[in-house]
């Protein structure tokens, strides 16, 4: 083989900086076309896979714990169960802990939204966005590591928090430091870790090493549950549009 000598000792061995493995993705949506769209989409990537379709809530479930996906694109308004009631289960299904859900919706103004990221939902995204961006969106909130359309998402939580129909996704704010409070309030006004740490001066390694430890101490699965805690406890009060 090039690049072995025969002495067995390599001159040049590549080194992957990034996890070969693709993304798992399930499909949920009862549009059979939608699906299939997706699914080009989502094969066409290198790094993202589909492992399943479901054409309902209940097959969404039942997929999720056969196939045990990296994320799932959900649609919203689904026979038999609804997406938010999917994603509820699923993210009550502690087998299921490293699984996401990324919601679909036909309007970014669908109050529906709140409720799925009350559900245990990761972020969402409006059908008619770009190819690119979906595919992008996946591998955000597969990561992790940021609330998709973070701005969008904290204006609609913000105007359907006033009258919430549950209790908070997860702790309250009392236990965080005076800095943690401030990190949480500029995570639920859609700063990155990237704009926070430039809002404080900080490195942004620490803003988001902040930003897990918040995680860790409120029970939060990711960043759009912060943004629900952040208003659902008072700390931060909707902006008047």
């Amino acid at each position: 083989m090039s690049g072995v000598p025969t002495s067995g000792v390599p001159t040049s061995v590549p080194h992957p900086v990034t996890d070969p493995r693709p993304i798992r993705v399930l499909l949920a949506d009862d549009q059979t076309l939608v699906r299939a769209a997706f699914a080009m989409l989502v094969e066409s990537a290198p790094d993202t896979a589909v492992v399943g379709q479901a054409g309902t809530g209940r097959e969404a479930v039942a997929l999720a714990r056969d196939t045990r996906p990296d994320l799932i694109v959900m649609d919203i308004r689904m026979p038999d169960l609804d997406g938010i009631e999917a994603t509820r289960l699923i993210a009550a299904d502690e087998e299921l802990a490293g699984v996401r859900v990324l919601v679909l919706t036909t309007y970014d103004t669908d109050e529906n939204i709140v409720e799925a990221l009350r559900a245990g939902a990761s972020g969402f995204l409006v059908k008619d966005t770009r190819p690119a961006d979906l595919l992008d969106a996946i591998r955000t909130v597969a990561a992790g590591e940021a609330l998709l359309s973070p701005g969008p998402t904290a204006r609609l939580i913000a105007r359907f928090l006033r009258s919430p129909s549950g209790p908070p996704v997860a702790g309250g704010p009392e236990g965080l430091s005076e800095r943690e409070r401030e990190v949480l309030a500029l995570v639920a006004r859609g700063l990155t870790n990237t704009e926070i740490a430039e809002a404080l001066g900080l490195s942004p390694l620490t803003a988001k090493t902040h930003v897990s430890r918040i995680m860790g101490k409120l029970g939060a699965r990711d960043r759009a549950q912060l943004v629900i805690v952040a208003y659902e406890s008072g700390l931060v009060t909707p902006r008047r549009t």
